[in-house]
């Protein structure tokens, strides 16, 4: 037994050490691999996690996406944001694959059947999604040791918080457009809000608008922003509320999208012909969220005394300024627009239900030139003053109608502002002065331009263009300018 020790001995230390060190590398690198390559690690961690479990004491703790009274929690997107936000995410045995807010971009995204896990303090905790049948209503549950929980529990949720607030703050927010559909589309337990993105281009720099009013309104959004502390000591709902009214087509709408764009807040869009009751309206109110553009267009349509509606003048004035909408109305701005307020009743555009009346007349030279610059890149022209005095002289168009003719001629701002003109000595307005701006504009200052071997002058081709387009939206409504 000695002799064949003895043996061993000497054939080991007959072996070179660099062989050796070779060997032991070898060796290293195969069980690296194993380990690495091959996913046994994350099955030595699984089993390794699971005799932990043995050991400790675990506590559930669940956040719903609605609360008891079906209103949406907040805190449960702010987990959304966070948990997304996690490396670790991307090492969980299941993974959805989404398309982000841009379409190009491919986000990972939670799965109900997926556990992911963060490190805090020195304490390690677990989320997974749970979503109840036949709803589909998400909830995350966080599944954290008792002894952690109360050493680390506060300090984490508010941790979470601040996460995600950086995280809407850094990016800016990519802007949703929300919708209302009708009563029952929705299932059960689900919000009856329908979203896209919202993309409108819309800015204070290329609407239509006299500048000082333009600059005026703009300070009144940036005193709202900063104001939040100057409402809370008046006891009052931070929030404010715009009139926007003139006819059809002068750019209420349009307004509405550059202040989202401005404020960097989404969009609510209330379509009242689906609410079937005023406690319905208040309901969609509840489901809204801080930092948005509650909007209410063509409200007078629906205040009509012949016109029928589920929503009645009490329900849109508690809407407006009742309880519910100082409870759920913080960091809000309400925007109604009509064609003409004057035939509604005062009392329902007091201040306190209405803060700010914006009227949009029909276009006068100064948005003409607004308009100009925007569609055209035309900051001056030589047809400028020709302009001028047909719309000094009563013609007018609202800034949709010119719009549309220099979008169609926007090859040429020549022909495109003889366009306009030719369709100013077509209004009502102006057309008595036809034959004065006809013979200002001579034949030789008609661009002529060949579509397909079709030569067409500027004023003939405009003039048709445009009796199509008035056929198309009727004859405009002249309200009265209040």
């Amino acid at each position: 037994m000695w002799i064949s020790e003895s043996r061993i001995i000497v054939v080991m230390s007959g072996y070179n050490p660099i062989f050796l060190v070779i060997l032991s590398l070898v060796i290293g690198f195969v069980i690296r691999w194993l380990l690495f390559k091959t996913g046994l690690i994350h099955s030595i961690r699984k089993v390794l996690r699971r005799v932990q479990d043995w050991f400790h004491v675990y506590q559930f703790l669940k956040v719903p996406e609605f609360n008891e009274a079906m209103q949406r929690n907040h805190f449960h997107r702010k987990v959304s944001l966070y948990l997304h936000s996690l490396p670790s995410l991307e090492d969980a045995d299941f993974t959805n694959l989404v398309s982000g807010h841009d379409q190009n971009d491919i986000v990972l995204r939670l799965d109900p059947n997926q556990t992911i896990e963060d490190h805090f303090l020195g304490a390690t905790l677990f989320w997974f999604e749970q979503k109840t049948q036949p709803d589909r209503i998400s909830s995350f549950v966080l599944k954290i040791r008792k002894t952690d929980k109360r050493r680390i529990l506060r300090q984490y949720l508010r941790h979470i918080n601040t996460v995600a607030d950086e995280m809407e703050s850094q990016r800016k927010r990519h802007l949703r457009l929300f919708m209302n559909v009708a009563a029952g589309e929705g299932g059960r337990g689900e919000t009856r809000w329908r979203s896209v993105p919202f993309t409108h281009p819309a800015t204070f720099e290329t609407i239509a608008m006299e500048k000082d009013l333009k600059n005026r309104i703009k300070s009144d959004i940036e005193s709202f922003l900063k104001a939040k502390q100057y409402y809370r000591k008046l006891g009052r709902a931070w929030k404010r509320s715009f009139l926007l009214y003139g006819a059809s087509g002068t750019g209420k709408s349009s307004f509405v999208a550059a202040m989202a764009n401005f404020l960097r807040y989404d969009v609510y869009d209330v379509d009242l012909s689906k609410i079937r009751c005023d406690s319905d309206l208040k309901f969609l109110l509840m489901e809204t969220t801080a930092k948005s553009i509650v909007v209410i267009e063509d409200l007078d349509r629906f205040l009509e005394p012949e016109k029928e509606s589920a929503v009645t003048v009490r329900g849109i004035q508690s809407f407006m300024d009742g309880i519910l909408s100082a409870c759920c109305g913080e960091e809000r701005v309400m925007v109604f627009t009509m064609n003409s307020k004057q035939w509604v009743d005062p009392n329902l555009m007091r201040p306190g239900r209405v803060d700010v009346h914006i009227h949009f007349p029909v276009c006068d030279f100064s948005a003409f030139k607004t308009l100009a610059s925007s569609y055209l890149g035309v900051r001056e022209h030589k047809l400028f003053a020709q302009v001028e005095d047909i719309f000094r002289h009563g013609a007018s168009l609202s800034p949709a109608e010119i719009s549309e003719l220099m979008i169609a001629n926007r090859n040429s701002p020549s022909r495109a502002i003889k366009s306009v003109i030719g369709a100013l000595q077509l209004d009502g307005d102006g057309r008595k002065y036809a034959e004065m701006i006809g013979r200002q504009i001579g034949v030789d200052d008609v661009d002529v331009q060949s579509f397909g071997g079709d030569e067409l002058s500027t004023v003939k081709d405009s003039r048709k263009f445009y009796g199509f387009f008035r056929k198309r939206n009727g004859r405009r409504t002249n309200y009265p300018k209040i």
